[in-house]
Parts: structure tokens; C-alpha cells; sequence
């Protein structure tokens, strides 16, 4: 068992699931915060003052609600567990080599590759899960129980079961697990959506080992996109959750689960004010394909979106910045067939407004493939709309983000690309550039860099793309291919 963390330098985001040590050794780590952890049962009753009748009558709207958690400790803690993992160290050691790198190949022995130590000390670690159904079905997370030999969970009353997984989803990061029993405590589930910032949300795990812990927080922001995550709109708070938290349920002050602790931010690898949770509709919806499939399927459209900023924005005849825009669209694929293009904004999906690039891949990963859903997407200073079947993503990306940003008004020296210059066998056209300058460097634009488009016109000869400059008059917007990724990079005219 090892934790996952990704570096956001100077940030670290880091999964939240047990903390680890090698068997026998064991370090537990106690940390102080702003937020006070309690256990359950032994949060404090807030102090109450009496409201003189001269004071104004607070409306019902702007009555703050109750802080006291105590009687949602009560009812729904027991549904709480504790999920403990067990890996053999050889296999642990395994899992963790570099990809390709196998310790029984004669070669890695012989080039003086680190070995897997014999007897290797078995791996341990610790996360948190909540009872979905009475029967013994339990929601984690899928790092909780990544590589685990053997999983054990315990309940509040320390009675203890071994667990089988379910089913384990790697890009939710849910998983779940089944214990042989009955008549168990169960939470209630939420509604995330009517979540809203500024409110009360409470989280109970194990932090540290720290079982059936309970901090309190409130909401921060809704539908987070983080990096590598694009399948989960997180929900952020500042409740104090630790290694050991992961997979512990995140409550609203009606005692209904909203969320699973998964993520937080933080310098240390400890909490330092921001957290992330997986909403549970999402996580729920997993779950049920994980129990009824063994997998999950998710809606895929087949373009690539970038982020639009305000010269984009103006470059293509918006009002603000937003919407999806459509940087590569995948041949043969359902956008394609569609109808859509390069150059497209992407601004409803189904119905729902997409405000910016990072809320669209969650909302086609959750429309089930084989539907047909409506686009509204803006091409040439309009709006319309495009009917689009959606395919499978099992092995494929919904939609992929963009890669990194590319003489005259322009400064670009360009020539038409030779065949089979671009390095990829779909581009056909093109220009390639042999020297930027003025503009067009300062936009970020690289000799050897293939301009595609200008303003959502294809460029095939130099006079394409000089006709497109001359018709422009502040901004023009260049699709660009570096490399296998494509962007659109908006370049202020001189």
C-alpha cells in the first residue's frame, strides 16, 4: 500500500488514503490545525445567548444554521468504518518499479537494477469508508485499497470483517467493498447539487489512525477540476481531513452524505486549509456500474477543449469568455459525425450551460454512451445547435485538454508543409513556421510549430493566411500543431 501524491510545485496534491509504514515499524504523526478534530461523541455544545426583543428580527433566509453536530454523530457515525490493508512488501515493491521494469528479467539483474528484497516486511495502511447498504456494502476510495493482499474493516462497535472489493474505479478514485453481515447502520445520501458555498459540512474518518474523528468545515467552492482528474467536478472545503481521512463520508448538516474525503492540497502532506471531496452522485453512480458491470462506461464526444480567455474570447466574436473551444476534433469519432469543428465553442451540452472548458469532460463522462444529446456550440459569430451520439470512453478520453500555447502584423515567415511534414498522418494542410517574431512570438508561437487555421479558416498557402490578417483588426486567433497536440493561440496584431 503506497501513497499517490502528485507535485503542483510549490503545492503537493496528495491522496488521502492511510498512512503507511512498514511493518513492524509504525510512526503516527499528530498534527495541529485550525480546525479542531474531536472524536465522536465528545463535540462541545456551543454557547447560546438570549436575543433582546430591540434587536431586528433575523429572517429565516439569513438565520445562521446550527452548529451543534452532535446528534448527526450519533445517528449516522455508527455507518462509519475503518478500512485497515494489508500487502505483501515483495508485491508492494512490484507495483511500485517504473513501468515495463520486471525484477525476473535476467537484464535488470545484470545491469545492477535495485532487486525486490527477499522477505520483504509486508506493507500496511489505513483509510475510511461508510455503510451504503445494510447488507455490507461499503463506499471507499479506489487508492484506499490500490495492491491490497487482504482488507479489514472495523466498525464502531470494534467488531471486524474481511472485505472483499467489489470493484475499484482508478479515474473516480471510488471503490467498493462487501463485508458478510447484516442488519448494519447505513447513511443517508445527499443531493450534492443543492450544496452551497458558505455552508456547513462535516467529515468523520480516520486520520492518522484516529478513528471515528470528527471535524467541521464549510464549503469553499463546487465543481473543482483537478489535474488528472477530469472525470470528477470536486467539491473543495476547508474541514481539516488527514492521511487516513480517504474514503470517509462528508456530511451536510441534515446527516446526508454529499461527498466521499478524497484530496487535499497542502506544502506538508498534511492539511493546510484545502480539501477535496468526490461528489457522492458520482460516486454513487460508480458504484452501482462497479456492483451491476464489474466496470465503468462513461460518455465520450471526441474533441479536444481548451480554456477560452478574453483575447480568445474577442477573436472569435464572444461576449466573455466561455464555453469549451474545440482545438481537435477526433476523425470518425461522434463529434466529427456530428458536425462539429475546429473552432467551435462548445456552449451547452444536454441542456447544460458549459461555462468553462473544465466542466465539460464530467458531463459527457456522465451521460451514458450510445444517447443522443444536444450541442450548442458558436461558429462564426452565431450559435447553433448539433445533434451528437455519444460513444463509449472505456478506453478512450471524453475529451482531451490542449496542449501548451504557440513578417508583418503577424511576424510569422511561414511556407506550405510538405507531405508528410507534420509528423502526423491526418494533417494534410498547413503552414509550417520557419520564424516568429514581433507577435506571433510573444504569443508563444515556435519555429517548426504548424499553423492549421487563422480564425477558424483553414490556411493552405501563404495567401490564405494573409487574407485572414488583412481581414482582422485586432486579434487573430491561429490553431496551431506542435508536436501531436493542437491549441488555439490568440496573437495581438501589430
Amino acid at each position: 500500500m503506497s501513497i499517490t501524491s502528485f507535485v503542483r510545485k510549490p503545492l503537493v496534491v496528495a491522496l488521502l488514503g492511510a498512512t503507511v509504514a512498514l511493518v513492524p515499524a509504525a510512526a503516527l504523526i499528530a498534527s495541529r490545525s485550525a480546525h479542531s478534530e474531536a472524536t465522536a461523541g465528545n463535540a462541545s455544545t456551543p454557547a447560546t445567548e438570549t436575543v433582546p426583543a430591540t434587536q431586528p428580527v433575523v429572517t429565516p433566509e439569513l438565520a445562521a444554521a446550527s452548529t451543534d453536530f452532535r446528534t448527526l454523530v450519533r445517528r449516522y457515525g455508527p455507518a462509519v468504518v475503518n478500512v485497515s490493508v494489508r500487502a505483501d512488501g515483495a508485491t508492494a515493491a512490484r507495483r511500485d518499479m517504473p513501468p515495463g521494469m520486471d525484477p525476473d528479467n535476467p537484464l535488470f539483474r545484470h545491469f545492477g537494477m535495485p532487486m525486490v528484497p527477499p522477505g520483504a516486511p509486508a506493507v500496511r495502511g489505513e483509510g475510511s469508508g461508510f455503510i451504503v447498504s445494510a447488507d455490507g456494502v461499503i463506499l471507499t476510495n479506489a487508492h484506499v485499497v490500490d495492491g491490497a493482499e487482504r482488507v479489514t474493516v472495523k466498525l464502531t462497535d470494534r467488531r471486524e470483517f474481511e472485505a472483499r472489493v467489489l470493484g475499484a474505479d482508478e479515474k473516480s478514485d471510488v471503490a467498493v467493498l462487501k463485508i458478510e453481515a447484516s442488519d448494519l447502520p447505513v447513511v443517508k445520501i445527499g443531493n450534492p447539487s443543492a450544496l452551497e458555498v458558505g455552508e456547513w459540512v462535516v467529515a468523520i474518518g480516520a486520520p492518522f489512525g484516529f478513528e471515528n474523528s470528527v471535524t467541521a468545515g464549510i464549503v469553499s467552492a463546487k465543481g473543482r477540476n483537478l489535474p488528472d482528474d477530469a472525470y470528477v467536478p470536486f467539491i473543495q472545503t476547508d474541514v481539516a481531513v488527514n492521511p487516513g481521512n480517504s474514503g470517509g463520508p462528508l456530511f451536510n448538516l441534515r446527516g446526508e452524505v454529499v461527498g466521499i474525503n478524497s484530496q487535499i492540497y497542502s506544502r506538508s502532506g498534511g492539511y493546510q486549509g484545502v480539501s477535496f471531496a468526490i461528489p457522492i452522485d458520482v460516486a454513487m453512480d460508480v458504484g452501482r456500474q462497479l456492483q451491476a458491470d464489474g466496470h465503468v462506461t462513461r460518455g465520450r464526444l471526441g474533441v479536444g477543449i481548451q480554456e477560452l480567455d478574453q483575447a480568445l474570447a474577442k477573436s472569435f466574436g464572444l461576449d466573455r469568455p466561455r464555453g469549451a473551444l474545440v482545438s481537435n476534433v477526433e476523425q470518425g469519432g461522434p463529434a466529427a459525425a456530428a458536425g462539429v469543428q475546429e473552432g467551435d465553442v462548445i456552449l451547452s451540452f444536454d441542456g447544460r450551460a458549459i461555462d468553462s472548458a473544465g466542466e465539460l469532460p464530467s458531463t459527457v463522462a456522465a451521460v451514458k454512451p450510445g444517447r443522443e444529446v444536444e450541442l450548442e456550440v458558436w461558429r462564426d459569430g452565431k450559435s447553433r445547435n448539433l445533434s451528437v451520439k455519444l460513444g463509449g470512453a472505456e478506453a478512450a478520453e471524453v475529451v482531451a485538454d490542449g496542449g501548451a500555447p504557440a513578417r508583418g502584423r503577424l511576424g510569422l515567415r511561414v511556407r506550405p508543409a510538405a507531405a508528410g511534414e507534420t509528423g502526423d498522418s491526418k494533417v494534410e494542410r498547413g503552414l509550417v513556421v520557419e520564424e516568429a517574431t514581433g507577435p506571433a512570438a510573444a504569443a508563444g508561437i515556435q519555429p517548426g510549430d504548424v499553423v492549421l487555421s487563422a480564425n477558424g479558416r483553414p490556411v493552405r498557402e501563404v495567401e490564405d493566411l494573409r487574407t485572414v490578417v488583412a481581414d482582422s483588426k485586432e486579434l487573430v486567433a491561429l490553431l496551431v500543431q506542435r508536436g501531436s497536440s493542437r491549441i488555439f493561440v490568440p496573437v495581438e496584431l501589430g
